[in-house]
């Protein structure tokens, strides 16, 4: 499964990158308002930062003409950009027009198998299924999870399942589980997911056994 980092803090991508875990990130309004500044400009920053791996970018526009211009404008601003569009019925005809003209992009606010399958056939790049925001509501996001590989797999669909809204490592477990090709994590979670106390309490019953025997270097 590919690990994605939703956020759009450079020093935190850089740092992740070092791990040699991060595969993608991913972007919204709410997380580029908070870092300020020329908002173009970070975002080349940041697709030259993970270059090759992919960046998405949303869409701001909310009339299908100037969504049509301004993803075009987005997908520009680098070649590893992707265009993230909400899942909404009036966008079906520039999202068709997209894909056929080579703009990739990640559907966004996604909510059932149903719409998910409708994206797949329109052979958009990724669906983002939103799991923390669906427990909100008291639904399943993780049976969603499922739902939508079976019916990956089925048609033989080229779109990924790009887990969003995780709020937990034990999400990033289950989502994995239910066949995921990506999840993208909030970076205080991904700071922990190989935390456990266990690992922690064996390092140092290790190091105090081993400071018994008074080595001053090894090997």
């Amino acid at each position: 499964m590919k690990f994605f980092l939703d956020t759009a803090n450079y020093k935190a991508l850089a740092e992740a990158k070092e791990t040699g875990l991060l595969d993608g990130v991913t972007t919204n309004p709410t997380h580029l308002s908070k870092e300020g500044g020329n908002v173009s400009e970070l975002i080349k920053k940041i697709a030259s930062l993970l270059s090759p791996c992919d960046v998405s970018v949303e869409i701001t526009e909310k009339d299908p003409c100037a969504i049509y211009t301004q993803a075009h404008e987005i997908a520009a601003l680098a070649p590893n950009i992707v265009v993230k569009v909400p899942c909404f019925p009036e966008y079906l005809p520039l999202i068709n027009k997209l894909v056929h003209e080579g703009v990739p992009l990640n559907i966004t606010l996604l909510f059932s198998a149903v719409q998910g399958l409708c994206m797949a056939k329109l052979q958009v790049k990724y669906i983002s299924p939103f799991i923390g925001r669906l427990e909100d509501i008291d639904s399943d996001g993780i049976e969603l999870i499922h739902d939508l590989r079976q019916i990956v797999d089925i048609y033989a669909y080229e779109t990924q399942i790009l887990a969003a809204s995780l709020r937990s490592t034990l999400h990033v477990h289950e989502v994995a589980l239910a066949g995921a090709h990506c999840a993208t994590i909030p970076v205080n979670i991904f700071q922990k997911m190989l935390d456990h106390p266990l690992t922690t309490k064996g390092m140092s019953l290790f190091d105090h056994d081993w400071q018994t025997l008074g080595i001053k270097k090894f090997p």
